[in-house]
């Protein structure tokens, strides 16, 4: 170890404990345009000086999440990204999911909730069509949104670590003899008694989902002292992992069911609220981004959707779950990606 490198880590250790942080949290500035039930609709503000340039982008995010897994921190962020290069960027968000909100279905998501946000950004952006880029649920949500709603005035769409195929989940495999076991009743009790998933165990299964990087994280973090970016980001997925939310009852009804133990997904039709839902019936160009890491929607399980598309294309990328999105490396994988497939839907 040089003297430089011990420099280094001693700085950021004074740094993180004399002002507490070693990221730049400060959010991207925006401004509410829209609201409803489980729905709150924001532009993002370009940095002054740069001009507009090209089509709009919707950031969806899934349920139980906030919205900051598109602005995680300054220099790991996908909406400093979109703005600093003059995109106009939309993002939605649902808020607190409280016991009152224990009806709402996914089809709430599907049928009011996304399309209210892309009409808005549509209309706020001066009527160009949108491209909409969705991250784990959030991107089958947008997949189901543009099947339902069909064409106009989506542009393309983005799917970024979701799983379509449930079977192909290597995480879910414990729990079908499990699930067979209890008689399938330990998960729709847990949600009966609680009106949902509560916020705690959703940011435990969360890090259940990458275990082995939970556990190795100390020894990761002393590794890696003298890397101020390195910590800045273990910092930051802290900070983003502690502000997780409730998933809603119906909504997790729905997904042990119609996900879980039908994997109906892969199968291409999906009845929600009584209403069948065709993924064949999307006619937008589709890229699909699956991380080579992603325990949650490993690979085989996100390509599932391309397989039911005409015009979709389907690229791995280095990364975990949330790192396939927002991790140090997709400012130069996914990122770039998402670029360049969007400047062509946009011919």
């Amino acid at each position: 170890m040089t003297l430089d490198v011990v420099r280094a880590a001693a700085g950021n250790v004074a740094r993180r404990v004399l002002f507490g942080a070693l990221a730049d949290h400060r959010p991207v500035p925006r401004t509410l345009l829209d609201e409803g039930r489980a729905r709150s609709v924001f532009v993002y503000h370009r940095p002054v000086g740069v001009p507009r340039h090209g089509d709009p982008v919707l950031l969806v995010p899934p349920l139980a999440v906030p919205d900051s897994c598109f602005d995680l921190r300054r220099g790991c962020s996908v909406v400093e990204h979109l703005v600093t290069s003059g995109r106009p960027t939309y993002g939605v968000e649902y808020g607190e999911i409280g016991f009152a909100d224990r009806e709402l279905g996914l089809e709430h998501w599907v049928e009011e909730v996304l399309p209210a946000a892309i009409r808005t950004a549509h209309e706020h952006s001066g009527g160009k069509p949108v491209h909409v880029v969705g991250w784990c649920l959030g991107g089958i949500l947008s997949a189901l949104t543009a099947a339902r709603s069909n064409a106009h005035p989506i542009a393309s769409l983005t799917v970024v670590a979701s799983p379509f195929d449930f079977t192909a989940i290597p995480l879910l495999r414990p729990f079908r003899p499990l699930d067979a076991l209890t008689g399938r009743i330990a998960i729709p009790a847990l949600y009966r008694t609680f009106g949902g998933i509560p916020a705690p165990l959703v940011r435990r299964a969360f890090q259940i989902s990458a275990l082995d990087k939970h556990l190795s994280k100390p020894f990761a973090v002393a590794a890696n002292l003298a890397d101020r970016d390195y910590l800045a980001q273990i910092e930051a997925v802290e900070r983003f992992t502690a502000a997780m939310l409730a998933y809603p009852g119906r909504a997790v009804a729905q997904i042990y069911r119609e996900f879980f133990l039908a994997n109906a997904l892969a199968s291409g039709t999906i009845t929600l609220g009584g209403t069948p839902i065709a993924l064949t019936a999307i006619r937008q160009p589709t890229l699909v981004i699956a991380g080579e890491d992603d325990a949650i929607a490993p690979p085989r399980s996100a390509r599932a959707l391309v397989d039911l598309l005409p015009d979709a294309t389907f690229r791995t990328v280095p990364g975990g779950h949330l790192g396939t999105l927002t991790g140090r490396a997709a400012r130069d994988t996914t990122w770039p990606l998402i670029d360049r497939f969007h400047a062509r839907a946009s011919g």
